[in-house]
């Protein structure tokens, strides 16, 4: 209708039509009309048609109780969410009420931990499939790919199937006592404590080249399939910390170039089957070779030395030399090593994150004066040190030695006027095309220590988790030509 003015009036989009005294009755809006009724109106509705009562509504399930799902354990708060089963617990003595999760499906209990699903992995040898009994202090955190295998896999034996699960693990491996102390190390400063699954995969092949070929290799990328499986089922991202290679002593006749030749393919092997599964480049992990205790002079030991000097484009790490490490007369760690091993690894891994890690290598070798000193200028972090207590048994020579002259090493001291360098005496000036030697080719160990020893170090140090004093970083073994000194 036109107001007033004879313009059309804007009708209201919502109002009451009927309004009495107790209230509107009949209102409008966009939707249409809304009949308001009294309370006597409904109840002559009722009475007048059959209309049926309103279904009761259903009280909700009651929560299960924590012990019907879990057993008898200190429980509580249990709450389920997609495949798994939340809840908080005191399930590790010493360390409080935590969260948990179990799946659904049933399995094996499992830390509710933040972050990403971490790896340490590891391939190798049969010197790398050693473990010692008990299971990881952290169990609920350190776990296996739930395949019933465990933290060593199949060493070649058989063929290793995907998982998505996550089992504890019954033994302590070398990647599974590493885990414990990095995460050790994190409660200590009150950081997250992630989920770290641990595989250390082998194979009895006789070569650096067959390791990348060999069944130990396809169970290795099942492990990291399984890794990727089980952070997909656990909404997390998988992250890799260190991949750990030992592939030395079982290859006995490759000469020092064609195994770095090797282990850098075997590298780039690992590098490009990691980048096709969306994981980042790794970091390759490794004790330093230095023989066996009847023979130091094996080819992976020089191997080893041109690797930790030009190792691009691989991220390699050496966490310590083999020779601080007491084993048998197969070159297999003894238990107490393997829990030093990984305390290593752990101290590597953790140094690398935080900057840097490296033990001292000795680069170069030259005469000073008369030629009866040799000046030894080592890559190091921090400065060296003779170790005068020589827990090592190295001898007055400090595990310096010479090839190609009769020259032998009376002592050896680190130098007044730079610490990162250390002077070697000599009993007699060197004669002839002479080779220095740091921990490399000795014989006959006296004890359960490799043959190769040596009394360099740096000034880093930390206490050995088995409160057998401390754990030092020492010298790598190398094998260098004697130059002329320009003269000091």
């Amino acid at each position: 209708m036109p107001g007033g003015d004879g313009t059309p009036s804007q009708a209201p989009d919502e109002g009451v039509l009927i309004r009495a005294e107790n209230g509107d009755v009949v209102t409008f809006d966009a939707t249409g009309l809304t009949l308001r009724l009294s309370d006597t109106v409904l109840a002559d509705l009722r009475r007048r048609l059959p209309l049926a009562p309103a279904a009761p509504v259903a009280a909700p399930d009651p929560a299960p109780d924590a012990a019907d799902v879990l057993g008898d354990i200190d429980a509580w708060g249990l709450a389920q969410a997609g495949g798994w089963h939340h809840f908080t617990a005191r399930l590790e003595p010493g360390r409080g009420a935590r969260g948990y999760r179990r799946p659904v499906a049933g399995g094996d209990i499992i830390a509710d931990a933040p972050g990403p699903l971490c790896a340490l992995l590891a391939l190798g040898g049969a010197r790398r499939a050693g473990f010692t009994p008990g299971p990881p202090r952290w169990r609920f955190n350190v776990l296996a790919p739930g395949d019933h295998i465990g933290a060593v896999g199949l060493e070649g034996t058989a063929e290793a199937v995907r998982t998505p699960g996550l089992q504890h693990i019954p033994h302590a491996t070398r990647e599974s006592m590493t885990a414990d102390r990095l995460l050790d190390w994190r409660a200590d400063r009150g950081m997250g404590l992630p989920l770290i699954l641990t595989r250390a995969e082998t194979d009895n092949v006789a070569s650096i080249a067959a390791l990348a070929e060999g069944r130990g290799y396809a169970n290795f990328l099942t492990a990291v399939d399984s890794l990727i499986a089980a952070a997909a089922t656990l909404g997390r991202r998988p992250r890799v910390l260190a991949v750990g290679l030992d592939h030395t002593l079982e290859d006995p006749g490759t000469d020092p170039d064609a195994f770095v030749t090797g282990l850098r393919a075997l590298m780039a092997r690992v590098e490009a089957d990691f980048n096709a599964r969306g994981l980042a480049r790794p970091l390759f992990l490794m004790t330093f070779e230095a023989g066996t205790r009847a023979r130091g002079d094996q080819p992976q030991i020089l191997a080893h030395e041109r690797l930790a000097r030009a190792h691009w484009p691989h991220e390699v790490l050496f966490s310590a030399p083999g020779y601080m490490f007491a084993q048998d007369r197969f070159g297999r760690p003894l238990d107490a090593a393997r829990l030093r091993m990984a305390e290593m690894d752990a101290h590597a891994i953790a140094g690398h994150g935080a900057g840097g890690w490296r033990c001292p290598l000795p680069l170069l070798a030259e005469t000073e004066g008369d030629g009866r000193v040799i000046r030894v200028t080592c890559d190091a972090l921090a400065p060296l040190v003779i170790d005068a207590g020589d827990p090592l048994r190295a001898g007055p020579a400090c595990g310096f030695g010479l090839a190609g002259t009769d020259a032998r090493v009376k002592g050896a001291a680190v130098a007044p006027d730079d610490d990162r360098a250390v002077l070697v005496t000599l009993d007699r000036p060197v004669d002839g095309p002479a080779r220095l030697r740091y921990a490399f080719g000795a014989a006959d160990s006296p004890d359960e220590y490799p043959a190769n020893r040596g009394a360099l170090r740096d000034t880093w140090a930390a206490p050995a988790l088995d409160g057998q004093g401390l754990l030092h970083r020492w010298a790598l073994p190398a094998e260098l030509p004697v130059h002329p000194g320009a003269g000091r």
